[in-house]
């Protein structure tokens, strides 16, 4: 950016041949030579906490360290590799146990901070990213961190990982050490985010995995430079990190503040049921409620009549995501927007919300509301319109004019949906004959709802069944009887990961600063190759579109149309029939645990319970 305001002051006065010789030598000058190392990166402008920063916002640097918390994870495990698509691997391994060469703060859209690294350096245009580590950095073992491990770490992942790092190792055009402790990564196309994309990625120690297969599943305890090494482990019931004593890093400002129990133990039950009577029995110290009716009714219990248990509520402000039944356009069924209009139609979410919730929590109306990346009300304007106008044949109706949620009703059958819904249906070919939905063929219309009977990280299991089984309900007046099946958690994955569903529970969070991850969620990549994000099977070049305008956007108002515009795609494509989403997320928790007063933008996010929680001695 340095260039571009040196050339804009000399353009204005161009008379002074001083100035217009400085420019005309700045501008022969390579790009190169205008990076520097720095503390810091932004997605746009400059970090918010300067060099020298004292600590995270959010971060109490003078909570005091020791102590345990407890907490409950639905399903089972049988992995410790989170890295790789086999196995279920345990929660709390890649976030205590691993760290990276940057560190995300979410107080800022996107920001990085040094933490393995010392330093950043890009160029101008970001066509290229270096890193500086730390002489200091050290493996839980005690031996450093390397050029080598690095490396080895980028390389393995992008080759051998999960699929949400091939996407953007496939944009990088090489890798290599350029120093003692230094390492540069060249990309092979102008993209903002992939310098910090490549700050974010897990660092592991290569001689602990070199010659292995590492794309398969495992128990072996990985070796990390975080703050904790993994203490003991009960296959599928629970793990234990314990804080290490020798961590390296405990003097950074990053992690003032931050990781202050000496004991971090996950324990793993059936259902949401089974965990939330764990919870009521003192055998887990924290309980997220995802149920605005059970917050205000079911908190009543010996624990919180005591004073032993409050509650807590946190605010946040980013996008409210999206979380529902998706539908699989891979069946032929749902690959007709009609079709999914009139399912969506059929949704009555007012009945469902205030039968299940109270009315409490609004509904989802696109996949970046409650947010400024959110689509609007009415139709496409100014430069969103701009970059939607060139797919407006192919794109379905209400993306660029306008659209919205049907409002429903407040009584179980909603008469004007549906009407609607068979009228759509008509127009695809479907009509009720004898009583069941079918096609000029006579073939029934008939398809399964997947739901994962362990609950999610949004909605339980039960609530889950609840929506879906008062849905089922509802098709019947159009002739449809889905298929219900409950799989536990390993189930689930396994099909969801290989979109053998008709129509299943799905959730993606969303944040304020969405990047590459978009193509995992909404590319046409994702159509065949398993493991991507992409359930609905949607192949839409007005999406990859604007997934590349936000990427290639130079300016945050560029950024934010493009994203508007992709909001709108999602939204109008259909793809999913939302459900509520909570703009607070209540936290029900040990009364001698606390947290900072002060609440970053992303509010109960990645990076906040536990890791800035502390226990108070009682």
């Amino acid at each position: 950016m340095r260039i571009f305001r040196i050339l804009n002051k000399c353009a204005s006065a161009a008379a002074r041949v001083g100035l217009f010789s400085l420019a005309a030598g700045v501008a022969a000058m390579p790009l190169t030579s205008l990076a520097e190392p720095v503390h810091g990166i932004a997605m746009y402008g400059e970090p918010a906490l300067p060099q020298g920063f004292a600590h995270l916002p959010y971060a109490n640097p003078d909570a005091p360290v020791g102590g345990t918390i407890r907490l409950a994870e639905p399903g089972s495990f049988d992995s410790l590799k989170p890295w790789v698509l086999k196995g279920n691997a345990a929660w709390g391994v890649g976030l205590h146990v691993t760290e990276s060469l940057m560190m995300r703060s979410i107080d800022e859209p996107f920001t990085l901070y040094g933490l393995l690294a010392e330093s950043v350096e890009t160029a101008p245009d970001r066509s290229w990213v270096e890193f500086t580590l730390r002489p200091e950095a050290r493996f839980s073992d005690g031996s450093p961190v390397t050029i080598e491990d690095v490396i080895w770490s980028y390389e393995t992942l992008g080759t051998q990982g999960h699929p949400r790092y091939l996407g953007a190792w496939s944009k990088v055009a090489s890798i290599e050490q350029t120093g003692e402790r230094s390492l540069r990564l060249t990309f092979t196309e102008i993209d903002r985010e992939l310098p910090l994309l490549m700050g974010m990625r897990p660092i592991l120690k290569k001689s602990q995995w070199d010659g292995q297969d590492f794309s398969q599943s495992s128990l072996e305890p990985p070796i990390g430079s975080g703050a904790y090494v993994i203490d003991r482990v009960d296959p599928g019931r629970s793990i234990t990190f314990r804080r290490n004593p020798d961590y390296w890093g405990r003097d950074l400002p990053v992690m003032a503040g931050v990781n202050n129990f000496d004991t971090i133990r996950y324990d793993y039950f059936a259902d949401a049921n089974a965990m939330f009577e764990a919870f009521k029995a003192g055998e887990v110290t924290v309980w997220r409620e995802l149920s605005a009716q059970k917050w205000a009714t079911e908190y009543d219990f010996p624990l919180v009549t005591r004073g032993d248990v409050i509650k807590s509520e946190i605010p946040n402000q980013r996008p409210s995501g999206i979380m529902g039944l998706v539908m699989n356009s891979r069946n032929p069924i749902f690959d007709d927007w009609r079709v999914r209009q009139a399912m969506i139609e059929m949704f009555n979410f007012r009945f469902i919300n205030q039968t299940l919730n109270g009315g409490a929590d609004p509904r989802i109306s696109s996949y970046f509301s409650n947010s400024v990346l959110g689509m609007g009300d009415g139709p496409a304007t100014g430069r969103v319109a701009e970059l939607l106008q060139p797919f407006a044949a192919e794109l379905p109706p209400g993306t660029i004019e306008g659209y919205a949620l049907p409002e429903g009703s407040e009584r179980a059958m909603d008469r004007p949906s549906i009407r609607r819904a068979i009228a759509l249906m008509e127009e695809a070919g479907w009509t009720v004959q004898d009583g069941q939905m079918k096609n000029a063929q006579g073939q029934p219309l008939a398809f399964e709802i997947l739901l994962n009977q362990n609950g999610t990280a949004m909605r339980s299991g039960s609530e889950t069944q609840q929506i879906v089984n008062i849905y089922v309900e509802a098709l019947r007046p159009l002739g449809i009887t889905p298929r219900v099946t409950l799989l536990d958690s390993a189930q689930y994955i396994e099909r969801t990961n290989n979109y053998q569903f008709d129509m299943a529970w799905y959730e993606r969070a969303l944040s304020l600063s969405p990047g590459n991850e978009q193509r995992m969620y909404w590319g046409r990549d994702g159509v065949t190759t398993p493991g991507s994000r992409n359930w609905m099977g949607m192949d839409s070049p007005a999406a990859e579109a604007m997934i590349d305008a936000m990427l290639q956007s130079e300016t945050n108002e560029e950024f934010t149309a493009a994203v508007k515009a992709l909001d709108r795609v999602l939204t109008a494509g259909r793809h999913v029939i939302p459900v509520s989403y909570s703009p607070i997320s209540r936290l029900a928790h040990a009364s001698d645990l606390k947290y900072p007063d002060y609440i970053p933008i992303y509010g109960d996010w990645p990076g906040f319970l536990p890791e800035v929680w502390w226990q108070e001695a009682n």
